[in-house]
């Protein structure tokens, strides 16, 4: 039996949009499930994400400090950002948020793993990339607002972030799958050059290279 996540769609019956944000929406299905029973489905319609784990020469992680109003709370995380542009290619996106966020550039890129981040009750794919090789972007620093204002910055050793983890102090989806998945990486038989290139393909948001 292979372990692997496969496509799969059950008959709906019905759906309808009861609320449009500015960014996502929550459609309601009405599914068939295996028995011909119709149940609904409520979900959050997301247009999908990148965050990057960049990692210096020093085996550090960049880390940005944000205020997260849903939790309540400023958790440490990855510089991630929305696919905004349908299609948009993730890479660029990623080069985007890098440099928007942290004003920082990176020579070597590669897709360390895929997520959806909630799969009961939200579409949110987020492909989690490594990037090494990091500078200082030369170009003018972008304009920040909202959240962003108050951003803090830091870069925290790989260990260290582990045992965060581990000790229930850091709760950031990305930082938390994106940390594990580099221990896990460097502990496999190929390392990190073994992690797929930066254009692999991505079936659960599609793109153009």
């Amino acid at each position: 039996m292979t372990i692997k996540d496969t496509p799969e769609e059950w008959e709906i019956r019905g759906t309808r949009t009861p609320f449009v944000g500015n960014k996502t929406s929550v459609r309601t299905d009405e599914v068939v499930m295996p028995d011909g029973s119709v149940v609904r489905r409520d979900y959050q319609v997301h247009p999908g994400s990148v965050a990057v784990l960049a990692l210096d020469d020093e085996d550090r992680v960049l880390l940005i400090r944000q205020y997260r109003h849903p939790v309540r709370q400023k958790l440490w995380e990855i510089p991630a950002g929305l696919l905004d542009v349908p299609g948009e290619n993730p890479l660029h996106a990623a080069q985007r948020e890098l440099y928007e966020e942290a004003h920082v550039k990176a020579e070597d890129w590669r897709v360390l793993t895929d997520i959806y981040t909630t799969p009961g009750g939200c579409d949110e794919a987020i492909r989690i990339f490594l990037a090494r090789g990091l500078s200082e972007a030369q170009e003018e620093r972008f304009a920040v607002e909202d959240e962003e204002i108050d951003l803090e910055y830091a870069r925290v050793p790989v260990g260290e972030l582990v045992r965060g983890v581990l000790a229930g102090e850091l709760h950031n989806n990305c930082l938390v799958v994106g940390v594990l998945s580099l221990v896990a990486a460097r502990a496999s038989g190929g390392g990190l050059e073994k992690l797929r290139p930066a254009e692999a393909e991505w079936p659960a948001r599609p793109f153009e290279a």
